[in-house]
């Protein structure tokens, strides 16, 4: 994924539980509380294989797990894989 289609994609979804994919495989799931040109952050949903309470940090003034946009190969919606 190019970096600006994913910086694209997760400032559309700010405020929502997502999947993302690093392209090195790592799966983070929570909720994007935070979006920059370089780094999104997204506040780890423990019950559905975040990594949970003990992972949460602070960065640049975000909440929650950074990942570097450039790193991510995929954002999904979390909610659509729960009928």
């Amino acid at each position: 994924m190019h970096h600006r289609e994913a910086y694209d994609l997760c400032c559309r979804h700010l405020g929502k539980r997502v999947y993302i994919t690093e392209k090195c495989g790592r799966r983070h799931v929570g909720t994007i509380t935070r979006v920059d040109r370089d780094m999104v952050w997204i506040m780890p949903n423990r019950g559905f294989g975040g990594f949970g309470l003990g992972f949460w940090g602070f960065g640049r003034g975000g909440f929650g797990v950074g990942i570097a946009i450039g790193a991510i190969a995929g954002i999904a919606l979390a909610n659509s894989f729960w009928w």
